[in-house]
């Protein structure tokens, strides 16, 4: 069975900007000898990252984004997300903790796919039942 990673912005755009580093090695290791995974992110973390790039408009920025989400593919939301999301703000909200509405929906997305959502972002660690890694701080967990 297949294993689905949602790819979070900040780790997206660390792959634009240093595909070189130990936490990158270890990221395609990861896909090497996890031959049954599925990498994927969303709409909303696309439009993150054209929003960073129409803001810093960067030649060399905009060809590292555009071969970085050459194979990716990006997820719409669908209609399973919305209850996801509704909930999940009105938790963290009654509980003091809110997070951003776009990382809200980030995570929901997650949630509604089932999928890891491999972020560098401490925040998401608030959100009950999401599975949360960060491939470029420690090294990743093995697989299940």
């Amino acid at each position: 069975m297949a294993v689905t990673y949602l790819l979070d912005t900040n780790i997206i755009s660390h792959l634009m900007k240093d595909n070189q580093s130990a936490g990158v090695k270890r990221y395609r290791d990861r896909l090497l000898n996890e031959p049954d995974c599925e990498l994927v992110t969303s709409v909303v973390v696309q439009c993150e990252l054209l929003f960073g790039l129409a803001r810093h408009p960067s030649l060399r920025l905009q060809r590292a984004y555009t071969l970085q989400m050459e194979h990716l593919p990006v997820l719409a939301l669908d209609d399973s997300v919305g209850s996801h999301y509704a909930n999940l703000r009105a938790y963290l909200e009654q509980a003091g903790t809110p997070i951003g509405a776009n990382d809200a929906l980030i995570a929901a997305h997650a949630l509604a796919l089932n999928a890891t959502l491999v972020s560098a972002d401490a925040a998401f660690a608030r959100v009950p039942g999401l599975r949360l890694e960060n491939w470029f701080d420690s090294p990743p967990a093995p697989p299940a």
